[in-house]
Formats: structure tokens, C-alpha cells, sequence
């Protein structure tokens, strides 16, 4: 017998490797879009999936950096609001990026919490070291605990819970909150939860994440660097999207102006073939220019001589 497919769900995506044509492996995605009033516009696969949102939370939990103004009470401009926001390579201007923040703030290097990367020999190398900054900076400015900020019941992180709490019009403590790897709090929110804060992200209904957009496509090699899919795709894009990838296969997008989020999770934690799913769909949607979608899938989606990525499967309108 075949299983009825629930409100809000489609048929998922799937990602095929092939191997001179031949089917080789497969993932399987889910993805939904979703404007800025939280309303499901289309959706392949369950747009009720529930994942971390991991890394994908930066540009928010930047906004409490944002809205305490930590930013201009320590001089801090839109470059060190981009790599607040970044998962970056470590680069000698990532790092000393990061550390110009926690000059500025009069914050010493070892009150990051962030692990040292292995083969590394500092925190300010960690790839949320960015993130880990601007907590401290707020916490500096506030004359909140700094050796603490990590806590959940700190009260930089229930800053940074209530700002998500109002974006998503949803009580605080029904949030299920877990530790990233690097030590912060993350959140388990549906796609389609993760599909709308992109959406007001992007919608320029508000000023305090209408600066960190600017901040994040005006320096996207801040967000990601060298190679990094966030920052190909928002120098591809043209400034037109804003994006941020996160671990184990999540990748969000949002347009920017038109109020219009995407979520995407690959159940296996892929990241192959999350940036694969990204350029189909973005393609689908009419947000990247031909040429745009062509460099991007050259560089993500073929993989060597004998190898491509290939994804099977279309957004279905809700």
C-alpha cells in the first residue's frame, strides 16, 4: 500500500553522484520556502522536519550585538559584523578580524570559549571564534559575566533566545536548545521555522538586521572565505541573497528585499550535496542568472573527471 504524504509535505529531493552516468550514491532533502509572515509557499519533501539549525543561527545571534548597540559603543563597523556572523577559514584577516573586536571591546583572547581547532594553537582560529566575540562584547558592554556567557541562563544567550522567540512569535521556553560543537546554545526548529527567520532576515522591515545584511554581503569573504559556498553564492548573487550554511546539511537563504526565505536539510548531514540542492532550487526560483547558477554548479556539483551531482526532484506550490 502506498503511505498518504501529510499536509505540508511532498515528494523529497533527492541528490544522485554519478559516475560516468551511472547512479552511484544518493541523499535524500528536504526544503521548503517560506515568506516573512511565516506563511509555507512551496516545499519538497516535510517542511515540519525538524533539525538543528546549528551555524545557520549566526546572523541572529548577532543580533544582539545589534541591539544593544555594543557595535557603536565600540566603534565596531560592518566587517566585524560579517564575521560575527561567519563560519570562516581562519584566514590571517578572519582572525584578525575577530581580534580587532575583542581589542575595540577590552576583551583578552583566552575569555573565548570556543574550542582550539585541532593542529591550531588559539581560539581566535576556531571558525565560530567571530560569534564567540560579539557575545563577548555585548557581555563587556552590559557588565554581564564574562566567563560564563556560554550558559544558557546567561543573560546574553536569553537575550539572543528572546529575539528569536519574537522573530517567530513563539514562547521562549517551548525552544528545545542544545550545545553547538563549538559550545553555544543551538536551536531544533522546523524547516519552515528556519525558512521564515530568513525571510524577515531579508525583508528590510528592520533596521537592526537590515545591518547585518549589508554587513554580510558587503564582506561575504568575512562569512565564509576562500572557497566557502556563503560566499560564492552572495558574490554570485550580486548582493541580491544573504546565506548561511550549517552543519550536517543545513543551508539557509534569503532574498534579499523580497521577504522570501529558503531551508534546506540533507538528512545524511551532507554538505556536497546541501550546496548541490541550493543551486537547483535557486535556479528553479529564478533567484541566481543563468551564468550565476552555471559557475556555481561547475565549482559544487562536478566533481572531478568522472563525477557530477545531480539532483532529482522539483518544489511543489503549497
Amino acid at each position: 500500500m502506498t503511505s498518504r504524504l501529510k499536509r505540508n509535505q511532498s515528494t523529497e529531493l533527492q541528490v544522485q553522484l554519478l559516475r560516468e552516468g551511472i547512479v552511484e550514491s544518493v541523499h535524500i532533502a528536504h526544503a521548503v520556502v517560506c515568506d516573512s509572515r511565516g506563511r509555507l509557499l512551496s516545499t519538497a519533501g516535510d517542511s515540519e522536519k525538524e533539525t538543528f539549525i546549528r551555524s545557520a543561527l549566526k546572523p541572529f545571534q548577532a543580533l544582539a550585538v545589534a541591539a544593544t548597540g555594543a557595535l557603536d559603543y565600540y566603534s565596531l563597523d560592518d566587517k566585524d559584523l560579517a564575521i560575527m556572523c561567519s563560519s570562516h577559514r581562519a584566514t590571517m584577516d578572519q582572525v584578525r578580524q575577530v581580534f580587532h573586536i575583542l581589542w575595540r571591546a577590552n576583551v583578552e583572547p583566552m575569555m573565548l570559549q570556543c574550542p582550539i581547532p585541532e593542529g591550531k594553537d588559539s581560539p581566535l582560529q576556531n571558525n565560530c571564534s567571530g560569534k564567540h566575540a560579539g557575545m563577548l562584547a555585548v557581555c563587556q558592554q552590559r557588565g554581564w559575566s564574562l566567563d560564563s556567557y556560554l550558559n544558557r541562563k546567561h543573560p546574553v544567550q536569553k537575550l539572543i533566545l528572546s529575539k528569536i522567540s519574537d522573530l517567530l512569535g513563539m514562547p521562549a521556553d517551548e525552544f528545545i536548545v542544545a550545545h553547538d560543537d563549538c559550545g553555544a546554545p543551538t536551536f531544533l526548529m522546523q524547516l519552515s521555522q528556519m525558512a521564515t527567520l530568513f525571510a524577515k532576515l531579508s525583508s528590510g522591515d528592520n533596521l537592526e538586521m537590515e545591518r547585518i545584511v549589508r554587513a554580510m554581503t558587503s564582506y561575504p569573504e568575512m562569512v565564509g572565505g576562500p572557497d566557502a559556498f556563503d560566499t560564492d553564492l552572495m558574490l554570485q548573487s550580486n548582493g541580491g541573497l544573504v546565506t548561511k550554511s550549517g552543519a550536517e546539511g543545513v543551508q539557509c537563504i534569503g532574498r534579499i528585499g523580497q521577504s522570501l526565505g529558503v531551508a534546506i536539510k540533507v538528512v545524511d548531514g551532507s554538505r556536497r550535496a546541501k550546496y548541490a540542492v541550493a543551486i537547483h532550487l535557486l535556479k528553479q526560483l529564478g533567484w541566481l542568472t543563468p551564468v550565476a547558477a552555471e559557475q556555481l554548479a561547475e565549482k559544487y556539483m562536478e566533481r572531478g573527471s568522472f563525477k557530477r551531482l545531480d539532483v532529482v526532484g522539483d518544489l511543489a506550490m503549497v
